[in-house]
């Protein structure tokens, strides 16, 4: 009888957090928050616990061991740098909404939620949810938070793009697996961008693939609207650098911990932005799991030992996603409270 009271609750459980993926995020319950917040750390610890087991045990334990503890201070100031960096980013994108619907409050509200372990759809849902009731109807909240995604990677590519053509003209002995895509890849997307735009009669109001490729044509023109705005563009621009650049930073640090040595910057951005190739916010639950699994071996292919890189990127996603758990809570509570 309790086993048959047990396997029921179980499976009232599953069902409930079923019904939670396809419900608004803003209508979790705390069992839903709890349930995402376990599932989201078992895929993490199943992650990192295989690659410790590719790494070795017996060389994960010998760094762990006598780490360099006075880095890992200063690899949280670097996420610290990014979350106001991302912060500033948003409210750019989001500025010509009213200020009495979109206060200071509600973005630290909306940005730290959305990096939330809890968000089982992942941030970009989440902020598409929130946006909303905000924006001037459905549409506007769509492309407003494809505008934040194309700004993510309209910092972060070219700048690795830039660094993968150096690494290749010094014959770097990091594969060109990784260096030649981001080298001939960058320079192709933006070609594409550029003929899509020309010819962007062809993808408006088409369905299918195309609908698709319309979808980005709008998130183009969010970034083109920033760019008729210097000040409101820069400021953005400058936001989001400072994410990824405080993000990374946090990374590089926490190598820095447990390998004791100056790093190659080029190798790190190389690796970062290819086990980065989606963004947590972009990923459920905030990429737990994906980036414990890829991130590590990432690293590894650009040269940095398997077992410091997997307990660096253990110590990395402490600091910009367990520990921001706080926050995100409170900010979750702060929308769910209707403040907004």
């Amino acid at each position: 009888m309790t086993q048959a009271k047990t396997a029921d609750a179980e499976l009232s459980l599953l069902l409930r957090t079923l019904a939670a993926l396809r419900a608004r995020h803003l209508e979790y319950g705390r069992q839903h928050v709890a349930a995402f917040i376990l599932i989201g750390a078992t895929l993490a610890c199943a992650a990192l616990g295989g690659v410790a087991w590719a790494a070795g045990f017996g060389a994960v334990g010998d760094l762990l061991v006598s780490p360099q503890w006075r880095w890992f201070p200063i690899a949280l100031g670097g996420e610290v740098a990014a979350y106001a960096g991302y912060t500033l980013a948003f409210r750019e994108i989001a500025g010509s909404l009213p200020a009495s619907r979109l206060r200071l409050r509600d973005t630290l509200a909306l940005v730290s939620s959305g990096f939330g372990v809890f968000i089982a759809r992942g941030g970009f849902r989440a902020d598409y949810e929130a946006l909303q009731e905000r924006c001037e109807d459905d549409a506007d909240a769509r492309v407003r938070v494809l505008g934040l995604s194309a700004l993510e990677y309209a910092v972060l590519a070219p700048v690795t793009c830039v660094v993968a053509c150096i690494l290749l003209l010094h014959r770097s002995s990091i594969s060109t697996g990784f260096t030649l895509p981001w080298a001939v890849g960058v320079p192709a997307g933006l070609l594409f961008a550029a003929l899509v735009l020309w010819r962007r009669t062809r993808f408006t109001g088409r369905d299918g693939w195309r609908g698709g490729v319309a979808n980005g044509i709008e998130a183009l023109d969010i970034l083109i609207g920033l760019a008729r705005r210097p000040l409101q563009g820069l400021v953005a621009v400058l936001g989001m650098a400072l994410y990824w650049a405080g993000d990374a930073f946090c990374l590089w640090a926490c190598l820095h911990g447990f390998l004791g040595h100056a790093l190659p910057v080029s190798a790190l951005i190389v690796g970062y932005a290819t086990g980065y190739a989606l963004s947590r916010r972009t990923l459920p639950l905030a990429g737990a799991g994906v980036v414990e699994a890829l991130l590590p071996f990432a690293l590894l292919w650009v040269s940095f030992p398997l077992a410091a890189a997997m307990l660096a990127v253990l110590a990395y996603r402490f600091f910009n996603l367990w520990l921001p758990l706080l926050p995100a809570a409170l900010g979750f509570r702060h929308l769910r409270g209707g403040h907004v």
